[in-house]
């Protein structure tokens, strides 16, 4: 191809670049005019001229639903403002107290260290070293940074304490029938207290803090019929559960008062609420306790030392033990009992335990109870905070039956657990199951 016919095929395609050009422009310019004149003769024609294909879009209407549905709540509201209040209020405060006490049990409770990172917090547990209660207090109250010592008569609790290999857990040997032995163990505890120690090598000297004294006193008692509880019973449960836990209490006073520790009693508080037929030593008992527990605080009170009370429900203690609840239902057979005193309270004993045991409430193998962990928050919070409740009712049940007991007649109580007025004149007395009686009290337990 020569010089030329280059020269004029580059030339023909310059003019055909330019009348694309100008034919796009034409035709965006034609489309824009068309555009512009459609807008205008719908706006302009009358309304009904138009076919409807080529009419506007109208603007959605409003849902007439929703719009109705608030109109009848709000005139609902108006002419009961002041139920909606109340509403307002139950539900306002019902919300608030369920989050504060979600986030109570979120937050993190450690006990106080030393400037060096050891720790410095002691607490005392006066109670049995095999008891659930005790043991998971124990660990627990070591996991949080106290160091735990467990009161122990001899040496083969202190074997149970050591076993369970935790450093900061440790045996506190006291002997209450020696007298002179107490008083030296009691000026040992006060001189480690008083002391400064040393965590680990190189750390400053720091000096350790009595928190509180936390009374548990064993939580098995002895049922039955009165007369079928012999003496050596009722000594055994009075020696081990109340003159026991004063004098353990009276051997801490002069520390407790030197230190403003304070004081914490756990009992049972179902049957002592309730004041069952049967169960004669765990009232009287938990009765004496409770007002030996009301005379401290009045008395410590007046030098600002905080007695707290635990009224405990039943808890699951499966992760400690096998699964049992804290009122135990452990007394003698019928069988053993006098012909006399099985013919007049065997079938009402009988026909309660079965009740008592459908629902939980006094046998170890009922329905599972709260998580130990309430009672670990609980025991923490009463030794930490700074004014904390004279009362404290935790555990499945501990509220309920409180108020059962306080406002329910004896009589109501009885039926519900499937005691019966016996009749004489036949040998043996016919009473109906009673275990359904109780499902409404359980529904809000």
């Amino acid at each position: 191809m020569s010089n030329g016919d280059q020269h004029f095929l580059d030339a023909l395609a310059e003019y055909s670049h330019d009348i694309r050009r100008f034919t796009g422009d034409v035709f965006d310019a034609s489309d824009r005019h068309f555009q512009s004149v459609a807008g205008y003769i719908k706006r302009s024609v009358p309304k009904g001229w138009l076919p409807e294909q080529a009419r506007p879009l109208p603007p959605p209407p409003p849902h007439p639903v929703s719009s109705a549905y608030i109109y009848r709540l709000q005139e609902w509201v108006f002419r009961n403002r002041a139920l909606t209040a109340a509403l307002v209020a139950f539900f306002g405060t019902g919300g608030f107290l369920v989050w504060r006490e979600k986030k109570n049990q979120l937050r993190k409770r450690r006990a106080r260290r030393a400037g060096n990172g050891a720790r410095k917090e002691v607490v005392v547990i006066a109670g049995p070293p095999n008891s659930p209660i005790v043991k998971s207090l124990s660990l627990d109250l070591e996991r949080r940074g106290f160091i735990v010592y467990i009161v122990c008569s001899d040496m083969e609790e202190e074997q149970q304490v050591h076993g369970e290999a935790r450093a900061d857990v440790r045996p506190l040997h006291l002997d209450l029938a020696d007298t002179f032995g107490t008083q030296e163990a009691m000026g040992r505890f006060k001189d480690m207290l008083v002391r400064p120690h040393v965590a680990f090598s190189g750390a400053s000297p720091h000096n350790l803090h009595f928190r509180g004294l936390v009374l548990v006193p064993d939580l098995v008692y002895p049922n039955g019929p009165i007369e079928t509880v012999s003496p050596e019973l009722w000594s055994d449960a009075l020696n081990a559960k109340v003159l026991n836990t004063i004098a353990v209490t009276q051997a801490f006073l002069p520390t407790i008062c030197e230190f403003k520790a304070r004081v914490l009693m756990l009992t049972p508080s179902i049957v002592s609420s309730l004041r069952p037929p049967f169960h004669s030593v765990e009232t009287a008992v938990v009765s004496a306790l409770e007002g030996f527990t009301a005379s401290l605080r009045g008395e410590l009170g007046t030098i600002g030392i905080q007695v707290c009370q635990f009224k405990l429900g039943t808890f699951d203690c499966t992760h400690v033990g096998s699964k049992q609840h804290l009122q135990s239902v452990a007394g003698p057979d019928t069988l053993f009992w006098p012909a006399t005193s099985r013919k007049l309270f065997g079938a009402n004993y009988v026909n309660q335990s079965r009740v008592a045991q459908s629902r939980g409430l006094f046998n170890k193998t009922g329905s599972t109870g709260s998580p130990l962990r309430e009672l670990h928050n609980g025991v923490f919070d009463a030794l930490i905070q700074s004014r904390p409740s004279n009362v404290w009712r935790v555990g499945r049940g501990s509220l309920t039956y409180d108020l059962v007991g306080n406002w329910v007649p004896a009589r109501v109580v009885g039926w519900m657990l499937g005691v019966r007025r016996v009749s004489l004149s036949t040998d043996e007395p016919r009473l109906e199951d009673s275990v359904q009686s109780w499902e409404k009290v359980e529904r809000v337990v």
